[in-house]
């Protein structure tokens, strides 16, 4: 609906680069290059300054970066009102979340959703908690799920659930046959973690400091990404870790990992984020209402 020279435009200032422009838009960078042309003699004015192998805007180009990324955005609010009004749920669906709710909570969530809508086209992208919410405030996704506070004055974040991070071992550990343990209980023996600056981490080295000890005072053997990779660090008798108890479920039911829970309990919250104010279409709407439900069924 929007000109399709202002869509150009757009993309060619977003990626600062004509054939990035083009290869996004699925064009040759000629069609890119006389697309700003028209524009550029619609306005009388340039919009790039080109030179030495660089782009940049102009202070025209700057102005009309403004209007024309709130034209596109209203044309495609304008198309999904209009689509809405048929009756039949469709478009697309850009999801963020961080790596555990997207390897272990996500993926049935998204499944029954696409089954109940199978016109919707849902995307994930994967990153840690402040990624995440990033992307959301410059509007490159439309929802992301968290396990970290968010701060951001332009975000909505609405708290549906928590998840419990719990002790995980082989089932022949010395800490397998404790109904519950205190962290103290844990220093003697070798500790598995994940990477620092994610979410489980953060969390994890609070908890140990509010109960009074030290993360440097674990005996930490191997610091991991992949909590894929942990798991199989853990189940390979390398020492314990402690990680989301819905990221084990299927290593208990198999019995290759078993969970205890700390003392006192560490949980932490499951947030659904979005733009405080902007247009939310009704998949967004249907998808927030929906990944809330499932999510409070995962805490229950």
């Amino acid at each position: 609906m929007a000109d399709r020279r202002l869509q150009v435009f757009h993309a060619v200032a977003k990626h600062l680069s004509f054939t990035r422009a083009g290869e996004a838009l699925h064009m040759t960078q000629p069609a890119v290059t006389f697309q700003i042309k028209q524009l550029e003699e619609h306005f009388n004015a340039r919009l790039f300054d080109r030179g030495g192998g660089r782009i940049a805007l102009t202070a025209a180009g700057d102005l009309a970066l403004g209007y024309a990324a709130r034209i596109l955005e209203l044309s495609a609010e304008l198309d999904i009102r209009v689509a809405e009004m048929t009756g039949q749920m469709s478009g697309s669906l850009v999801v963020g979340a961080s790596t555990t709710i997207a390897e272990f909570m996500l993926p049935p969530i998204l499944g029954e959703f696409n089954v109940l809508y199978p016109l919707v086209r849902a995307r994930l992208t994967v990153a840690n908690s402040e990624a995440i919410c990033s992307a959301i405030a410059a509007h490159a996704l439309d929802i992301g799920l968290v396990e970290s506070p968010v701060t951001q004055a332009s975000l909505q974040c609405e708290v549906c659930g928590d998840d419990e991070l719990q002790v995980v071992c082989p089932p022949n550990h010395p800490l397998a046959s404790h109904a519950d343990i205190d962290v103290r209980g844990l220093l003697e023996h070798d500790f598995v973690a994940r990477e620092p600056g994610s979410s489980t981490r953060n969390v994890t080295d609070d908890y140990l400091q509010a109960c009074g000890v030290e993360p440097e005072q674990l005996r930490t053997v191997m610091e991991l990404s992949s909590p894929e990779a942990l798991k199989g660090m853990v189940a390979a008798g390398l020492g314990f870790s402690i990680v989301s108890r819905a990221s084990f479920e299927k290593e208990r039911q198999l019995g290759t990992l078993v969970g205890v829970p700390l003392r006192p309990a560490l949980k932490r919250t499951l947030s659904l984020v979005y733009p405080r104010e902007r247009f939310r279409s009704q998949v967004v709407l249907s998808f927030v209402e929906f990944a809330r439900n499932k999510l409070k069924e995962l805490s229950s």
